[in-house]
């Protein structure tokens, strides 16, 4: 394991030593913050539902979202316990308000990939868009030191692990669905 928290230390050190400065300071609070509790995302479900046409993919972008939450901020943070690098590391310099929950999962990358899963299979033009604006909010929670890389890429895969399930409960019910009419 100490080889593990030595690659994230590593990797967090080096973010922090070639990669800050003052326009990169900004914009990654201004990124990160469009994770802060799955809004942005929140935002993306509701704007889906409320049009018929794609009301479908809207609810089940909104229950990806509640499955990521429920499984990592719910259940796997509260059971592994890993305390955020800022806390292991004092001397860090964050740009934002210090998180009080756990570190693993990351929740904002969970909620992001949980939903850019969803959203990726169905509108396949804007993928690219989709998983750049996950990847951002992503090393964004790396940049502001919140976060250790192995807890951002648990949540990307515990997000696309969800978004998975999802797409396969909602085809799964859709067609007991339609052998039960």
């Amino acid at each position: 394991m100490s080889l593990i928290q030595n690659i994230d230390n590593f990797i967090l050190l080096y973010i922090s030593n070639n990669m800050h400065g003052h326009i990169l300071d900004r914009a990654m609070v201004i990124i990160t913050s469009l994770g802060d509790k799955g809004l942005i995302w929140i935002i993306i479900s509701g704007l889906l539902i409320i049009k018929k046409k794609y009301r479908k993919i809207g609810l089940m972008a909104l229950t990806a979202l509640v499955l990521s939450t429920i499984l990592g901020e719910g259940l796997l943070k509260h059971l592994v316990q890993r305390v955020r690098p800022s806390a292991d590391i004092p001397a860090a310099n964050l740009l934002i308000p210090k998180p009080l929950s756990y570190s693993f999962p990351s929740g904002h990358c969970t909620s992001s990939f949980a939903v850019t899963g969803i959203l990726s299979k169905y509108f396949k033009n804007y993928a690219l868009e989709f998983f750049s604006l996950s990847s951002l909010i992503a090393f964004s929670r790396l940049y502001l030191y919140v976060h250790y890389p192995t807890d951002v890429l648990a949540g990307i895969i515990l997000g696309l692990i969800c978004s998975k399930m999802i797409i396969y409960a909602f085809k799964t019910s859709q067609s007991l669905w339609k052998q039960r009419r």
